[in-house]
């Protein structure tokens, strides 16, 4: 799973702008969720081939009694909670506070691993201004600059180096042809995640148990049904009493986000009684960006009536356009209702998801589908495509090569995309198409 880096200090440090420059973007990827103040928020990093999931907090004041600095140090203190480890930002051009002072103490209470970071440290090339910081007692302090970028890297390997992350690329090489499906059950509070893990695990009378291999707090459940074997990923709180797993209802961003990016499938579960909710688009855009392949299940369909069913469809159609591939379905939990056809989708999904597509059979497709609808001229250039090849799965990708590519519109790459699909089935699973355009030997070159 990702490890989770929280980014901790006092208002106006710069939390923000190193958040920005480590995720690369201008905001959080999950953003206002029921229950979370606008001051917790997370994003996706990568340095290298090691990605982690970052978390941007609020200005920490330990001792907040009331109000909103009482609300954001709780927030605080979740994220540490949630985190491997923590980021200490502290302003290298305002020095050391007695605040700076308050957060340490807290940080050592709270028990996990810190590094210690100086923003604003741009032209402070004798570090003299940084020894204060040693009082601290965090060891030694990293001079940043998270506007200007600099020392982002260095200071990134630091906070990852006690963690002893696998190589990605050791994970990759395993054989996938045995490994089982790893599926997800991502969703809101109260939606019935545990309901539903608690029925499959009772229905098929499986032997369950805690999988080695991670300090995070993650359990996967690992069962058997009709021969093909899955690994449940929890993003309910599942625990083991005993023989006895117990199901809590405690909703964890970070679980949320490290379960899907470790998911083969994600199965979004959606309350019937609550129609479809921004936090339900959150998630279901999430899952989307992730690439996993996905199938939605709309819970507690016995408890609406069929005013309340047309309702929830249109919402779906409006709020999650983007998931029109994924396959829909209606259960009950409870009742162990709808549920064998939700087991045959995400198997299709799956094998969605790993399809393997010939160079030929792309190429043949793509040329029948310019030959059937030929791509808009674009001044005095018509995008040329030439053939294309499979680059990549879970979730597919497919490349076309040709010329002028830049110049293929959403329309037509949508197009493309319903062609590849029928074809090979593809069910259940986001498809990536990239265009490369072939470089001009002779554009550089004079006449």
């Amino acid at each position: 799973m990702k490890p989770v880096v929280a980014l901790v200090g006092r208002p106006n440090v710069g939390k923000s702008t190193l958040f920005n420059r480590l995720t690369q973007t201008r905001d959080a990827i999950v953003a206002d969720f029921a229950g979370l103040t606008r001051d917790r928020h997370y994003g996706n990093g990568r340095l290298g081939k090691h990605e982690f999931i970052v978390i941007d907090t609020g200005g920490f004041e330990p001792d907040a009694g009331s109000g909103i600095y009482k609300e954001m140090a709780k927030q605080t203190r979740q994220a540490v909670a949630e985190a491997d480890v923590v980021i200490f930002v502290v302003d290298a051009r305002e020095g050391l506070s007695a605040q700076d002072h308050d957060i340490a103490n807290e940080l050592r209470r709270l028990g996990k691993p810190c590094v210690l970071a100086a923003n604003k440290a741009e032209g402070m090339h004798d570090g003299t201004k940084l020894v204060d910081f040693y009082e601290l007692g965090f060891g030694d302090v990293h001079g940043v600059s998270a506007a200007h970028g600099q020392g982002m890297r260095d200071l990134v390997e630091l906070a990852l180096a006690p963690l002893n992350l696998p190589d990605p690329d050791d994970e990759a090489d395993e054989d996938d042809v045995n490994k089982p499906i790893k599926l997800a059950v991502a969703g809101r509070p109260n939606v019935g995640k545990s309901t539903l893990i608690n029925t499959w695990l009772g229905e098929e009378r499986l032997v369950a148990f805690d999988l080695p291999g991670t300090t995070r707090d993650a359990i996967s459940v690992p069962f058997e049904r009709n021969g093909q074997r899955f690994e449940l990923i929890d993003t309910a709180g599942l625990r083991r009493k005993g023989k006895v797993f117990e199901a809590i209802e405690k909703f964890s961003v970070v679980k949320t986000l490290q379960a899907i990016e470790s998911a083969n499938v994600v199965l979004l579960l959606l309350d019937a009684t609550q129609g479809v909710t921004d936090q339900d688009a959150h998630i279901a855009g999430y899952i989307l960006e992730s690439g996993r392949a996905v199938v939605i299940a709309i819970n507690k369909w016995d408890a609406v009536d069929s005013y309340q069913r047309e309702q929830i469809q249109r919402q779906i159609e409006t709020r999650l356009p983007f998931l029109k591939f994924a396959s829909l379905h209606f259960i009950s939990a409870i009742k162990r209702q709808g549920l064998g056809p939700v087991w045959q989708a995400i198997a299709q999904a799956h094998k969605s998801a790993t399809r393997k597509m010939s160079t030929p059979v792309l190429t043949r497709l793509l040329l029948e589908a310019v030959q059937f609808q030929s791509p808009k001229r674009a001044g005095m250039f018509r995008p040329k495509l030439r053939y294309a090849h499979q680059g990549g799965m879970n979730p597919p990708v497919i490349i076309i090569h040709g010329n002028s590519l830049e110049h293929v519109t959403e329309a037509y790459k949508r197009f493309l995309e319903g062609r590849f699909r029928k074809e090979f089935d593809l069910v259940g699973t986001p498809l990536r198409i990239q265009f490369k355009s072939s470089q001009n030997p002779f554009a550089d070159k004079d006449g």
